[in-house]
């Protein structure tokens, strides 16, 4: 089984067109024609990751965040980039990503979280495309079976993603039933959320002034990046057993989250 072989199974699960304008999603490092001796899955690519490559035996990264993300003009020691893709190279371990492209598909980071949660009938939220017969959406909508208070909401969260403390707005007075999620970044859909009648809305990132204006509309817990997109991991695997059940894969032991809570 070859590197390629992989990629192909995982572009076919989350094809590269339902990846943003700005992303740079699919092969970063290597060549793909190889055989596979392993492959490590993690949502960043740091040097350690690399180290931890290495020393697994793993010929091939699978990350979620792209290790080459802006325009790349020079490989140097100068930033743990440019260290890590020199280090890939040096060791012939080929990199590949999945970013916006498998927040989007249909089974993909949004789909983990909202099964993470226990949330039932999941949806898409925001903006639809399809490509090759894959659906893809900005975000996603479930219910829970039993509606939640809203502190029962926040213990379920730190409990489920590991959150040392969850950013929220006041809580919500009504039993939380509805809830939509979007890994990463997602504030840009809180208004979309409001607007789909939803409870709760479960992001990892939002600005300061973004939590204003929302009291008792809608319950905004914001868990960290990180935290919101770490079971990727499972995604990987599920797909890359499916598919080359062959391959060994290993699920990264290295935490490249670089926000500490202290």
């Amino acid at each position: 089984m070859n590197i390629q072989k992989v990629i192909d199974a995982l572009e076919q699960f989350a094809p590269l067109p339902l990846q943003e304008d700005y992303d740079n999603a699919g092969l970063q490092v290597g060549l793909t024609g190889v055989e596979v001796s392993g492959a490590l899955l993690c949502l960043d690519v740091t040097e350690e990751i690399v180290d931890e490559a290495i020393r697994k035996g793993c010929n091939l990264i699978v990350s979620h965040h792209p290790i080459i993300f802006r325009k790349l003009r020079r490989v140097t020691d100068e930033d743990y980039v440019q260290r890590a893709v020199r280090k890939a190279v040096k060791n012939d371990i080929a990199i590949v990503s999945m970013h916006t492209n498998l927040d989007a598909a249909q089974g993909g980071v949004n789909f983990k979280i909202a099964e993470k949660l226990g949330l039932e009938n999941p949806d898409f939220l925001g903006k639809l495309q399809e490509v090759n017969g894959v659906k893809g959406g900005e975000g996603v909508i479930g219910t829970f079976e039993e509606p939640l208070a809203a502190d029962d909401l926040v213990i379920k969260l730190r409990h489920v993603f590991e959150v040392e403390s969850v950013c929220c707005n006041q809580l919500l007075r009504r039993p939380i039933k509805k809830v939509a999620v979007c890994g990463g970044a997602g504030s840009f859909l809180l208004e979309e959320a409001i607007a789909a009648g939803v409870d709760a809305f479960i992001t990892g990132e939002m600005s300061y002034h973004e939590y204003f204006g929302h009291e008792q509309e809608i319950q905004i817990c914001v868990i960290g990046h990180y935290q919101s997109e770490q079971y990727v991991t499972e995604v990987f695997q599920s797909i890359i057993q499916k598919a080359c059940p062959e391959v060994r894969c290993e699920i990264a032991e290295t935490n490249t989250n670089p926000i500490i809570y202290l």
